[in-house]
């Protein structure tokens, strides 16, 4: 049976207060909405790529249990913050993956491991993160609507609501990020 915004935002609270038991209740309630998610993250990878979309929800999932002194505020909050550990997941990924092309270290062999994941991609996956950290630098809410909206999948409304904006700055604000990002990691046109 679907939840309510508003059923998952009073289990955050309770989970949020040290009630353990909503944490618990909470799991089946936005795992699905988190593996959507992640599927959506894992779309905009290349195929064959070594972290399976159950792989990054189980990582995120653990990583948002281990948050200390999280005020869950809502739903959408929740989701916000999924969306930034599930990015720095993939962008942990795809670092490890270059310095293993390079030789820095030892990674240990999986299953997947056979499968080939191109370094143009890993690259990339780290120039849009980067790419959204210059932006955040020099405007951070410029830098919290992408974050929110492209990886996060939240609605305009959702992201106003988040940020504590109205859903018309939220749409300036998307339209101009997404402008300079897109300048941002676009290869240089050669006059000519």
């Amino acid at each position: 049976m679907p939840s309510s915004p508003q059923q998952v935002t009073e289990l955050l609270t309770a989970w949020s207060s040290g009630d353990q038991a909503a944490r618990d209740r909470l799991v089946p309630l936005v795992y699905d909405e988190l593996h959507r998610l992640a599927h959506k993250y894992m779309k905009r990878e290349a195929p064959g790529h070594t972290l399976q979309t159950s792989a990054l929800v189980n990582e995120a999932f653990v990583k948002l249990v281990d948050q200390r002194n999280v005020r869950w505020q809502n739903r959408a909050h929740f989701f916000a913050i999924a969306a930034q550990v599930m990015r720095r997941i993939l962008v942990d990924h795809a670092r490890g993956r270059q310095a293993a092309k390079r030789g820095a270290g030892v990674h240990p062999v999986s299953f997947d491991d056979g499968l080939y994941v191109s370094e143009k991609r890993n690259a990339e996956v780290v120039a849009v993160h980067e790419a959204l950290e210059q932006l955040a630098k020099f405007d951070q809410r410029k830098g919290q609507v992408v974050e929110l909206r492209f990886f996060g999948g939240l609605s305009i409304d959702e992201t106003a609501q988040v940020l504590g904006v109205s859903p018309g700055t939220v749409m300036r604000d998307w339209t101009l990020a997404k402008a300079w990002l897109l300048r941002e990691i676009s290869p240089p046109i050669s006059e000519g």
